[in-house]
């Protein structure tokens, strides 16, 4: 029989029912596990995972002398990186919601189904596997080439150091069987690092991609699940999902944050059990592929309002991914920005026009709500309608200030509630007009890093009265 943890290190069982004990213990041997130690007294077990190296625990809670949530509270305290599994007979949803905050990375209740166990275990070397990768990462400042590489493998303009750092972390956690959580505000790719995710995997089977966005329970079964021949009224043939599409590969669902809660409940029996029933069938079928989902909601506030599951979240969060804006990428813009002209000339057979610096500058004064979409967009229009070989700032300009009047302070750090350290000035106390207007003209120049045109730009006023502000600012009050 093959050995499953060739290097030896221990798996903990920690119950104080011996029957359970000796259950649990054969189980992991009959199935290849090496060096499983049994812990009758959670204390003696504390002293051990304290001074010894562990590869999991398995942890019952109700327990004499010291209780399973205080272990499990010591144990990921004091050794985050060691997956801890919780097997009890307290079957209440609430005790599993807070043992998964508290670190636990599964909750199973008895009796055990032995098959949902042996793949626990399975996921939880996994991730330990995981963890140690992550604690070997590099600085992307000291192995820039790497993160670099990989992100332009996989068509991501970037040279941000956040950006780097996470592409790194994307290459650790794609061979991982865990479901990954991609969070960014619209337009930043979170589909660009699923197939990255995807593509770095090596999977064999097909990426597939759905937005769920507006899909009522039936139409995200049937999509997702398929369905057997009479299910429901028009169903004549049976029909695969594209859950069975994407067999050995992975499954993208975009917009998870807008699923509804009976859907919620059935892609949570697909993350616990990696099995599925197709409309209209009593005989579940099993899954091996990957799910990647996104949001641009706080998927944590949409809990705490109700409507999403507390238990599926969790599920959700294993690894987790956080595109930054590009407002917070400014360091990006000139990179993307020659990007999309090289491939906007490229798609018209068009020669590649230039620019002046001060149109860095004025994208870089702008917030993106749409983000790297809609940077793209901007140059894709730009470029066609071009009539020289040169683009032309003023045109950037007025798209730029179209779309500031026709989606004032939605979604982006120019919102009123955002405006302490974004873009925006404050005051200590109430300001007169002169002295706000001599401030938001500083501020304006130094977002523009001096450029003038620019600044009167952000100020929805021309260069000329710009200038003539500053020489009245700089004269002082008159006599």
């Amino acid at each position: 029989m093959e050995k499953k943890n060739k290097d030896k290190t221990p798996i903990m069982i920690v119950d104080d029912d011996t029957q359970a004990l000796s259950l649990l213990e054969s189980l992991l041997c009959h199935d290849g596990y090496e060096n499983v130690i049994p812990f009758e007294d959670s204390r003696r077990a504390l002293d051990y995972f304290n001074t010894q190296e562990v590869a999991a625990v398995v942890l019952d809670l109700s327990m004499p002398r010291l209780h399973g949530m205080y272990l499990l509270e010591l144990f990921t305290k004091n050794k985050p990186q060691v997956p801890v599994i919780i097997v009890t007979a307290e079957n209440q949803i609430d005790s599993a919601i807070e043992c998964i905050k508290a670190g636990a990375v599964d909750y199973l209740t008895k009796p055990i189904s032995i098959n949902r166990f042996m793949a626990s275990i399975s996921r939880a070397l996994e991730l330990r596997s995981l963890n140690d990768g992550l604690s070997s990462l590099q600085d992307p400042e000291q192995a820039v080439g790497l993160p670099s590489a990989i992100a332009s493998r996989h068509s991501i303009i970037t040279h941000n150091k956040n950006m780097l750092s996470l592409m790194q972390y994307v290459e650790v956690i794609s061979n991982s069987h865990q479901a990954v959580l991609i969070n960014g505000e619209t337009g930043v790719g979170k589909e660009l690092v699923a197939r990255a995710i995807h593509t770095m995997s090596k999977r064999k089977g097909e990426f597939v991609s759905i937005n769920i966005s507006g899909l009522d329970d039936l139409m995200f079964s049937d999509t997702l699940f398929g369905h057997k021949k009479g299910a429901y009224t028009g169903a004549n043939q049976d029909r695969d999902g594209l859950i069975k599409k994407a067999a050995n590969g992975t499954i993208f669902l975009d917009e998870i944050g807008d699923l509804n809660e009976l859907s919620q409940v059935k892609l949570l029996r697909l993350l616990q059990e990696n099995e599925y029933y197709p409309l209209g069938s009593d005989n579940p079928l099993q899954s091996n592929a990957r799910l990647v989902v996104a949001s641009n909601h706080n998927l944590r506030h949409l809990v705490n309002e109700g409507k999403f599951r507390k238990d599926f979240y969790y599920r959700l969060c294993t690894h987790q991914v956080t595109i930054p804006p590009l407002r917070d990428r400014l360091d990006d813009i000139p990179l993307l920005l020659d990007h999309f002209i090289d491939e906007t000339a490229k798609i018209f057979g068009k020669e590649r026009p230039t620019y002046r610096k001060g149109l860095v500058e004025l994208l870089c004064s702008y917030d993106f709500p749409g983000n790297v979409r809609e940077l793209k967009a901007m140059v894709f229009d730009s470029v066609t309608k071009a009539a020289s070989s040169k683009l032309s700032s003023e045109y950037f300009s007025e798209l730029i200030e179209r779309e500031r009047d026709s989606f004032p302070f939605q979604g982006t750090s120019s919102a009123p509630q955002n405006l302490v350290g974004g873009n925006g000035v404050t005051f200590d106390r109430f300001p007169t007009l002169k002295h706000a207007e001599t401030e938001l003209i500083r501020r304006a120049l130094e977002i523009a890093k001096n450029n003038q045109g620019v600044a009167a730009r952000l100020l929805g006023i021309t260069r000329q009265a710009l200038n003539n502000r500053l020489q009245r600012i700089k004269k002082g009050p008159t006599a």
